[in-house]
């Protein structure tokens, strides 16, 4: 049996298909991994067929039918309620970069960057001056650094401690970090509507970390000018009151890529350790 080129030509256009479809997949559940609000859409939906599922198989009639009214007019309420977390997620998948800037500096690079912004912080919590550090990864804040003002300056503690210090005209708002640059100051960021954040405890600084971390993959961080208090926002979730080695720790993991190329894991964590103790 002869296989012409015809056969050939489709087959290929058959697996073009199937890699484009499995490529959306991909796309949007890694984009639903990466915003809060989306993810618990996505769990809304998912709770709903399984009931369904299980309405059908055991003759639950009632529920059945409430769940075919709910699966039947679901996705126009959803469009309608969530209609600014969509359009959230659609800019987005606009933003996304194929390479995270972070992801191309060496373990020195991270580890010099890391230490820097310790440094930054550490003076900042003992002096009572507030802050908030936003690091970009994979998805662009393209958005908040175009109405932001304009730094492109090396990475340093002293550079940090002075935006931020009182009456400079840019220590309102937060610093945008593009891998070991300073990109933007007085940058301003959507506030976290999470009705489980204290509004007592926490303001606007703090929400606004949240915020941010909500919409994106970034990473924020925020010194306290009420208590000195130092936190992380990672993925919607708010890290409080946490120590300077905390902080540091968390940073070396976060901003590290899920794949070392030359090194293991470990081994990277053993050079990254050797690197901090060498500049202290």
């Amino acid at each position: 049996m002869s296989i012409t080129m015809t056969d050939v030509v489709s087959i290929v256009k058959k697996i073009i298909d199937i890699s484009i479809v499995w490529l959306v997949i991909y796309v949007v559940l890694k984009n639903i991994r990466n915003n809060v609000k989306l993810s618990l859409i996505f769990k809304g939906v998912a709770i709903v067929i399984f009931l369904k599922v299980i309405s059908d198989i055991f003759g639950f009639t009632t529920i059945g039918v409430l769940l075919e009214y709910i699966i039947m007019y679901g996705p126009l309420a959803l469009i309608v309620i969530f209609q600014p977390e969509i359009r959230n997620i659609l800019e987005q998948l606009g933003r996304n970069q194929l390479l995270g800037r972070h992801k191309v500096l060496t373990v020195d690079e991270r580890e010099r960057m890391v230490y820097q912004i310790v440094n930054a912080m550490d003076y900042l919590r003992k002096q009572r001056i507030g802050a908030l550090i936003v690091i970009e990864r994979d998805i662009s804040l393209g958005n908040y650094i175009d109405k932001a003002k304009k730094l492109y300056a090396d990475l340093s503690s002293d550079l940090l401690i002075s935006i931020f210090f009182p009456n400079n005209p840019l220590h309102d708002g937060g610093v945008i970090l593009q891998g070991d640059r300073i990109t933007v100051a007085g940058a301003v960021f959507p506030t976290s509507s999470n009705s489980k954040l204290s509004t007592k405890r926490l303001g606007t600084r703090h929400r606004a970390a949240v915020g941010i971390s909500e919409e994106t993959d970034c990473i924020s961080l925020i010194v306290s000018e009420e208590t000195g208090k130092v936190s992380i926002a990672v993925k919607g979730e708010l890290f409080y009151n946490l120590t300077m080695d905390d902080i540091r720790m968390m940073l070396i993991d976060e901003l590290r890529p899920k794949q070392e190329d030359l090194v293991s894991e470990d081994e990277a964590v053993e050079n990254e350790e050797d690197i901090y103790e060498e500049d202290n």
